[in-house]
């Protein structure tokens, strides 16, 4: 029901704006970015802008001060005033006309603060939307209604090879928050803006921008990019990729499918071990690893696994089931050396049959190939969604140590060409229709959440980050507050002290924040799900990405940061880390203090005692006497239970500059 009442409110939000901004003969045109609704941001020089008949004189009358602003269209047709915005207020009107005609007149328009949100799905991520929903989302919609000055703009989600002009809005243009447009509003934009609003008591627009599943390249300019190296497939897009759609979409089919051919080939050549299902297969030399869970981290290609299972007397003979959350990204799964099903999609549940003739009493084989093309790879989900259901309903854990070993290693083929079908994906093509139409609206600042698609490079993701804030700023001609989401806990938890692309990508995150200035970081490492990348508690990631605006940027007395690493020393078996920001104090939730590594000379990591010492964490290990280094919440879904007592998490940290695993064997290691 509430969909049909999203499509009725978005035809009429369509035919109002074309109806009140568009008279018999008018001239002049304006993006969406100016209609009804609007907020501008307070106590600026806005920019005004849009198209008319070449040289036509253009007059811009604004009702809050009387005054008009006046300007020449050029050749083009495009015309820009800027018209000076009073303190927080309205409603108020702007009227636009052409060689004295009225032509134009925006109305409802409020005065606040103007903040742009961008990134991949979980800034996409709707409060109640057909794909995803929040914590007591219901509540909160039905709640929008309160909030009337809160004002919502969505750019329509489109690609372009060039700089665009102009933009499509869903709804026809801003939008009054209401029941009817928060639901498939962004969830962080929304609670960032309610929070705001509520503490400044003033109007919000909120400019969301955001695709997901899109790479940090796509966000910038061609000219921001030029200087990057090692950006593989991407570069060719910023290199020169042709702009004729269907010649992108000819070339990189293309390209993808004699990619597709090498990987037949080579999984052929490489997954050597054809019988390592087979119940009597000798896996005695092979590692043990922890599942549900992830497998090498910046590892993709083939990982095999095995475990043997006890089976009870009482099942013999009956028909099972066994029940995996997803692997990432397909599998081949066997019972008993028997094939039982196979499955392409890290989030698509398996269910498997195992017919009754291969189920004995007894020990049984069961035999996983993972196949992982990129990212992340592994078994997904919690201990609890994996296991063999019985006849009765009953259930055996599969949750636990596992034989494994890497095969196939598909670092060793060319890297995979990313397909123009999927034209999101590719450099500078977001920039271009997505923000450049948007530039110079004044804004008082912007939030970011992304990274997760870049977590295959995150020793390169700091330059990127910082390129992308200064490129932002430097189109807009100052440099607003730009505040990013730490990426949140995320897969099965590890078991083990382990390498993290996740986590290095959290690094390169707070390494940009801490090197660019008028930057600040929300660290969301407690609030994530094992079973799914985007959580539901947008509400918290909302509050604190707030926290941070209404700290650095409006000056209030709030603590906006949880406890940040500053430096350590390490006093015999003993590394004594001190930590800023600690808001009244250090501590910790739960039973005690957890989260901490320690490694040697041999750089192998082994889990530490640790305890508060005033500002203070002391870090011990009874395996690693001579300690050299510290590591905390250093996992894709780390267990670290430190906070202060301002109740905000610490992010994740490292004191070493070891190689991690995103690295490669060329790259360079930044010295932090």
């Amino acid at each position: 029901m509430i969909h049909m009442k999203l499509k009725i409110f978005a035809m009429f939000a369509v035919t109002l704006a074309i109806c009140s901004l568009t008279d018999a003969g008018a001239e002049v045109r304006m993006t969406p970015i100016f209609t009804d609704n609007m907020v501008m941001q307070q106590r600026s020089d806005a920019p005004v802008w849009g198209t008319a008949a070449p040289g036509a004189e253009i007059t811009v009358a604004t009702s809050w001060n009387k005054a008009e602003y006046k300007a020449t269209a050029g050749h083009d047709g495009r015309w820009m005033v800027k018209v000076r915005t009073p303190k927080a207020g309205g409603p108020y009107e702007m009227t636009v006309s052409e060689d004295g005609r009225k032509e134009l007149v925006i109305r409802n328009i409020l005065i606040g603060e103007v903040w742009l949100c961008s990134g991949q799905s979980n800034m996409q991520m709707p409060v109640m939307g057909s794909w995803a929903k929040v914590t007591d989302c219901e509540q909160e919609v039905k709640e929008a209604s309160r909030y009337p000055q809160i004002r919502l703009i969505s750019v329509e989600r489109v690609t372009s090879s060039k700089p665009e002009s102009d933009f499509a809005a869903y709804g026809g243009g801003w939008q009054v928050c209401s029941p009817e447009t928060v639901a498939e509003f962004s969830a962080t934009a929304y609670f960032f803006g309610r929070e705001i609003h509520l503490k400044k008591n003033v109007p919000v627009g909120l400019i969301n921008s955001s695709w997901g599943g899109t790479v940090i390249e796509a966000w910038m300019t061609k000219e921001a990019l030029a200087g990057v190296k090692d950006l593989g497939t991407q570069a060719e897009m910023v290199s020169g990729w042709p702009e004729d759609k269907e010649e992108r979409i000819r070339k990189s089919q293309g390209a993808v499918n004699e990619w597709n051919r090498l990987a037949s080939s080579f999984d052929e050549i490489c997954s050597n071990i054809s019988t390592f299902q087979e119940v009597r297969y000798d896996d005695s030399r092979w590692e043990d690893r922890h599942y549900p869970g992830n497998i090498d981290s910046g590892f993709d290609g083939h990982v095999l696994i095995r475990r043997r299972v006890e089976i009870p007397s009482e099942w013999e003979g009956a028909a099972l089931t066994m029940h995996i959350q997803g692997v990432d990204d397909k599998d081949v799964t066997y019972f008993n050396g028997v094939k039982i099903g196979q499955e392409q999609g890290w989030n698509k549940e398996r269910n498997y049959k195992i017919p009754s003739e291969l189920v004995n009493g007894g020990q049984a084989i069961i035999a996983i190939r993972i196949m992982d093309q990129s990212g992340i790879g592994g078994i997904t989900g919690d201990a609890q969604s994996f296991y063999l259901e019985g006849p009765d309903g009953s259930k055996v854990s599969l949750a636990g140590e596992w034989k494994s070993k890497n095969d196939a290693d598909y670092r060793l083929m060319p890297p995979k060409p990313v397909n123009m079908y999927d034209e999101p994906y590719w450099s500078t093509v977001l920039y271009n229709a997505m923000i450049n139409p948007l530039v110079p609206y004044a804004i008082k600042g912007s939030i970011w959440y992304q990274g997760c698609s870049n977590d295959d490079r995150a020793y390169q993701y700091q330059d990127l980050m910082r390129l992308l804030i200064d490129d932002w700023r430097r189109q807009w001609g100052y440099s607003f507050p730009f505040y990013i989401t730490q990426l949140a806990n995320f897969t099965g938890r590890q078991v083990n002290p382990t390498e993290s692309t996740w986590a290095e990508l959290r690094e390169a995150q707070a390494m940009a924040v801490k090197t660019v200035h008028n930057t600040g970081m929300a660290v969301t490492i407690d609030i994530g799900e094992a079973n799914d990348i985007h959580p539901r508690n947008k509400q918290e990631v909302g509050r604190r990405l707030a926290l941070q605006a209404l700290n650095k940027t409006y000056g209030m007395n709030v603590e906006c940061s949880g406890p940040v690493y500053e430096d350590y020393e390490i006093v015999g078996n003993v590394i004594r880390i001190r930590f800023s920001s600690v808001g009244g104090g250090l501590t910790f939730k739960g039973e005690k203090l957890e989260g901490f590594t320690v490694a040697g000379a041999d750089h192998n990591f082994h889990w530490a005692d640790a305890k508060i010492v005033g500002n203070y964490v002391e870090v011990t290990c009874k395996d690693v006497p001579r300690p050299l280094a510290v590591r905390y919440a250093w996992a894709h879904n780390p267990q670290g239970n430190l906070y202060n007592k301002a109740g905000l998490p610490a992010g994740p940290f490292r004191t070493d500059a070891w190689l991690g695993v995103t690295y490669g064997n060329t790259a360079r290691y930044k010295d932090f």
